[in-house]
């Protein structure tokens, strides 16, 4: 349908709104699919009107065509179900859960099953995610916001989601001006003439004499409303040779250049006074159908786009979703937030479109990092290396040998946010698919350049997604995600700097900057560029448009220094806004970015500079607390409310609003594999109806200052009490102190809370588990019995998640069943208890001594028991990609990969000499690593389940190869830590070599109990026998912090430091990093965190204290009490 088409139905559509044709105009807005009305959709839903909800999204998207599509319509469906449970419905809920939810089990089939479960409550409240489901309108409500975000994200709704600005009555102004027209083509017109229907043109019949022409101004309201009509041909307000007398949309760029550049070069016009240069392709010889698809740029869409490009004056009055806002200097995220630690210098930041913190990376060194910047995690890091290096062109290869790694040039992401591409400076790019968290596939590889590939951007054209890249061999060029080139760009006469894709209607096209200064514009059509124009500084130039696409904005700078920052007329060529502030010359280019349509941000001279986009002179300036190099790189996330820029020592600070600020502290992970989304959030505004007998223990927060309640944002719980804390920001004053080992030596040092009710002496803690939604504990004791603790949410703990500074209650459902083990004819003290839980916190098995039982968490039912001893089980795991596929590690040596599903051993593993103390997986490497009491680890592929490698690990001398040792992969899944008493290793997991090794020395010179990595692998939690705990840097092995007993054991406990209590388990918070647990001897609990005014444990020494590569170092490492730290 062509744009003109297109815009009548709009008018059509506004005219049905004032004719209050309610029905029809919903009807036109689905079947025509160009608009849709949220505020109707939003009435539908809190009306329950599903059927009416699917259909009116039908004419939109289908349940297929997305990940967003699908998530809408899932939770409709599961709402519908939910509705048709509580209404005790069962009929309806078993036809809701056949016809409209089997479809998602293709994609997560145990999710279906976990809602087919339950079918078997009295009250689905029994489920613990939905024991805060409140009433029905409610929990509409809180679907709409989500539903409302998923809309907003969908590429499939964008530009549909806003009514054109029109007039009022525009339809009939329309016609009221083709009658006036019609009117003064009668050869006997009339002043007064007598209109009577639509269907004909309109005369005036002859009257008795003849009477002069008369221009006639009908009023609006003179023309009657018609029962129907239609407008035909001719007598519609669109004639075929309206727009043959315009230019197209780029001839005001084409005209301004050929006033101003003596080498215009493939300017195309249309029935304009403007000559065709002599290398120009004639508009005669244009293939009649370009590649594609495309439309024909010389038509009447493109006379439209010019007028769309000019701001318009005229009034909203169909309810419309956009409004002019007010901006203020708070709009600005111009406070630091906190810093991220890269590590190497960065070239390059994209915020993911609509996970709004998720942070890409591209380094000097040619590594690319997935931040999750609310968490402070490094989610994911791919070091740089060719893929597949026989693909590449002989002479790239000989370049590879000599020069790789190379820089990360750019990074960006598709608009969907699927897929993210990576520019190398020599002839590369590589694309990646993103799945989830952690979950950064490989998924193209191509040799794009000769020399640098200076850019890449994604494009749809033909709503086909691509990707653009452009390099030092003065091309552009244009791939489909196979790898197939579609287009091949050719104009420039010097390498290309910066590409910016962009669509205005129906109209897609490229802008291209070279080095030369030059700017050129492209179709997909391989007929040449539309554009010749010189940009301000004739060097590098970056363009941009604002985030509604309504304006064009480039910075760069010239070869002297001079930089330049101008707003571009799109319909005219020409430069319409200048922007001063720019003070000194500069050594390199500037970066620049543009946010919330009303902001322009450029890094310069170690500064932030901020413009308002309609007022030249600089809004206002920022260090962001200082550290920042001379021209630092940044880049605003969509909604604008974080910053993030490059710091001089390879770092990468968060700037944030209010907005931001807030963001940050409720950012939480979104799941499609969890219930809980939009239902968790309703226990904000309603109470629901609890079905667990929940028990309050009495049990001692101990702190320093008062518990001060976290804000709610939006009435959400907020992700992790650290992300409401503030972050103490490293500046210079503090690198000029000498460093000091943080030693917490009493309890107001430090938070900590002890559930006293789990104390019992005869019954250490064996296993200890957060949950992996954080919001529980559960512990393991030596005699088989399971203890869930659970922190709810209220005013003191606003995000109901683990803390140290609220009381937690011990959880058990109405039943009163505890979670025991089968223990029959097991000796308890010679036994090996195990214990692991599933991904969505649903199940949990464990054993100790006896057979492996697996439990439901919300019933604490036994669901089944299997592996019946000898031998005993002594470790367990879920396989990462399949909860029916569990690795048992056994007494006798050997590994079992066991299908839950179908009850069989599906294979055997044979490697150690004594008991398996320890099983991890790792995803990106394919591998699953075994320890044993032999001291020995083992390497076996995933795949075949064959073992690749053995490596023992380094006892000291004359220590036997006993006692247990653990392994914990590092959330990169390439590092592996390595615990054993005697110490705490770190292996790259790849080639088993170990990194580091650290052997306890004063002042922890006790055997180890256990280690873990923090939520975030920056931090390595270490407990010992005699009671301490130790904090270390996970890259380094470094001691930042030491935990005495006294800190958080009863004075008698602690006097008798080994032996008497001491943590025999430590556990890390899902979420918080600097949050752990600890399970003691004593049976006891513990949850330790820093103050809140400290925020972190302590600071990274300066040096190594620990062994690189098996060679000792001298350690550097001092106290407050200034005694050095031997190594052992």
């Amino acid at each position: 349908m062509s744009s003109l088409s297109r815009e009548l139905v709009f008018l059509i559509l506004q005219f049905l709104e004032e004719e209050k044709f309610k029905e029809s105009v919903h009807m036109l807005e689905q079947e025509s699919g160009f608009f849709f009305n949220m505020k109707y959709f939003e009435e539908r839903v809190h009306a329950g009107e599903w059927e009416e909800v699917e259909k009116y999204l039908s004419g939109f998207t289908k349940v297929d065509d997305n990940r967003y599509s699908m998530k809408i319509f899932f939770e409709i469906r599961k709402q519908k179900y939910l509705e048709a449970l509580d209404r005790h419905d069962k009929a309806k809920a078993v036809e809701i859960l056949v016809g409209d939810l089997k479809v998602f089990s293709t994609f997560n089939e145990e999710l279906y099953k976990e809602i087919t479960q339950l079918l078997t409550l009295a009250n689905f409240r029994e489920n613990e995610q939905l024991s805060r489901y409140g009433d029905t309108t409610t929990a509409r409500s809180i679907m709409l916001i989500e539903l409302k975000k998923l809309i907003e994200a969908n590429p499939l709704f964008r530009d549909k989601l806003v009514f054109p600005t029109l007039k009022s009555s525009r339809l009939r102004t329309l016609i009221n001006q083709s009658l006036n027209w019609q009117h003064q083509l009668c050869k006997n017109p009339r002043p007064n003439p007598d209109i009577k229907t639509l269907f004909t043109d309109h005369t005036c019949s002859p009257p008795n004499g003849a009477l002069p022409p008369t221009p006639v101004n009908l009023p609006t309201t003179a023309v009657a409303k018609p029962v129907a009509y239609t407008l035909h041909g001719a007598h519609g307000p669109f004639p075929p040779t309206a727009a043959a007398a315009n230019a197209n949309a780029f001839a005001g760029w084409m005209a301004n250049a050929a006033a101003s550049s003596s080498a215009v070069q493939a300017s195309v016009v249309t029935a304009s006074s403007l000559p065709l240069p002599p290398n120009q392709v004639p508009i005669s010889k244009r293939p009649p159908t370009p590649p594609l698809g495309l439309v024909e740029f010389q038509n009447a869409d493109h006379d439209h786009l010019i007028k769309r490009l000019r701001p318009s004056q005229e009034e909203v009055t169909y309810p419309t979703l956009r409004h002019q806002a007010s901006w203020s200097l708070d709009d600005l995220p111009r406070n630091v937030a906190f810093t991220l630690h890269q590590g190497s210098s960065v070239t390059s930041l994209a915020f993911h479109p609509s996970l709004h913190t998720l942070l890409l990376v591209g380094c000097s060194n040619g590594d690319i990092t997935l931040w999750e910047a609310g968490l402070r995690e490094k989610l994911s890091t791919k070091t740089f290396k060719i893929w597949e290096v026989q693909a590449c062109t002989l002479p790239f290869q000989t370049t590879a040998a000599k020069e790789a790694p190379f820089s990360v040039t750019r990074v960006t992401w598709s608009s969907d946010g699927s897929f993210c591409g990576v520019a190398f400076s020599k002839h590369l790019f590589h694309l990646y698919q993103y799945m989830g968290p952690n979950d950064l596939r490989p998924h193209l590889e191509m040799d794009a350049h000769a020399g640098g590939v200076n850019d890449i951007a994604f494009a749809h054209p033909n709503k086909q997604l691509c990707v653009v890249t452009c390099g030092d061999d003065k091309l552009i060029k244009v791939w489909d995600l196979t790898g197939r080139k579609l287009f091949n760009f050719e104009g420039h006469e010097a390498p290309v700097y910066s590409i910016c894709p962009h669509q205005k209607e129906n109209i897609q096209f490229i802008f291209s900057t070279a080095m030369d200064g030059k700017i050129k514009a492209w179709l997909y059509d391989n007929v040449g560029s539309r554009v010749d124009y010189d940009a301000p500084g004739h060097w590098c130039t970056t363009m941009l448009y604002s985030a509604d696409g309504s304006r064009l904005f480039s910075c760069g700078t010239s070869k002297d220094g001079d930089s330049f920052l101008v707003e571009w007329n799109e319909s005219e060529g020409a430069i319409k806004r200048t922007y001063l502030g720019f003070r000194k010359k500069s050594a390199g280019v500037v970066h620049f970015d543009t946010t919330q349509n009303h902001f322009l941000a450029v890094g310069e001279d170690g500064q932030i500079k901020f413009w308002e986009m309609d007022t030249v002179n600089v809004l206002t300036t920022i260090d962001a607390d200082g550290g920042l190099p001379n021209l630092p790189r940044l880049r605003f996330n969509k909604e604008g409310n974080l910053l993030a820029v490059t710091t001089a020592d390879n770092g990468i600070k968060i700037l944030a609003n209010a907005s931001g600020m807030r963001y940050l502290r409720a950012v939480e992970p979104q799941n499609f594999e969890a219930l809980r989304p939009t239902l968790e959030a309703a226990a904000v505004k309603v109470s629901g109806t609890s079905v667990v007998n929940v028990t309050p223990v009495p049990c001692k927060v101990e702190r320093s200052s008062p518990v001060r309640p976290s804000a709610i944002f939006n009435g959400v719980e907020s992700m992790s009490r650290s992300l409401e804390k503030a972050r103490a920001m490293e500046d210079g004053s503090h690198k000029t102190k000498p460093w000091q080992l943080a030693e917490i030596l009493n309890p107001s040092h430090c938070l900590t809370v002890t559930m006293q009710d789990s104390a019992d002496a005869s019954n250490k803690v064996a296993r200890l588990l957060y949950t992996n939604s954080g919001v529980g504990i559960l512990a393991l004791g030596s005699n088989g019995i399971q203890k869930l603790w659970k922190w709810i949410r209220n005013e003191q703990n606003p995000s109901g998640k683990v803390t140290a500074i609220a009381t937690p209650q011990h959880w058990q459902p109405s039943s009163g069943l505890l979670m025991t083990n089968d223990i029959s004819g097991v000796n308890l003290e010679e036994a090996v208890p195990c214990i692991a839980l599933s991904k969505n916190d649903s199940y949990v098995m464990s054993a100790a001594g006896g057979k492996v039982s697996l439990f439901n968490m919300m019933t604490f039912k036994v669901m089944t028991t299997f592996m019946p001893p000898p031998p005993a089980s002594t470790f367990l795991a879920f396989h990462p990609q399949d909860n029916n596929i569990i690795a048992i590690g056994m007494e006798d040596s050997t590994i079992h990969i066991y299908n839950v599903r179908v009850d069989e051993v599906k294979s055997k593993l044979k490697g150690h000499q004594k008991r398996i103390t320890g099983l991890a997986f790792s995803t990106n490497l394919n591998i699953l690593v075994s320890s044993g009491g032999d001291a020995q680890l083992c390497i076996w592929s995933i795949d075949t389940w064959d073992k690749r490698k053995t490596v023992p690990i380094q006892l000291p001398a004359g220590k036997a190869p006993s006692g247990d040792t653990r392994v914990q992969f590092h959330s990169d899944q390439v590092r592996l830590l390595v615990s054993h008493e005697t110490q705490i290793a770190v292996y790259d997991a790849s080639k088993m070599d170990r990194i580091r090794q650290w052997l306890p020395q004063e002042p922890l010179s006790a055997p180890i109990s256990g280690a873990t990595y923090s939520c975030n692998s920056q931090l390595v939690f270490v407990s010992f026998w005699d009671g301490n705990i130790g904090i270390f840097d996970s890259d380094t092995l470094r001691l930042r912090c030491r935990i005495a007993p006294s800190a958080y054991l009863s004075p008698q406990s602690a006097l008798n430091g080994g032996q008497g209590v001491y943590p025999v388990v430590v556990a890390a918070h899902p979420q918080e990093p600097n949050q752990f647990a600890v399970g003691l001897s004593d049976g006891s609990v513990k949850v330790i965190e820093p103050l809140e005014s400290d925020s972190k444990w302590g600071e990274s020494p300066p040096s190594d204290n620990g062994i690189v590569s098996g060679r000792p170092r001298s350690a550097s490492t001092t106290s407050n009490h200034a005694s050095d730290q031997g190594q052992r």
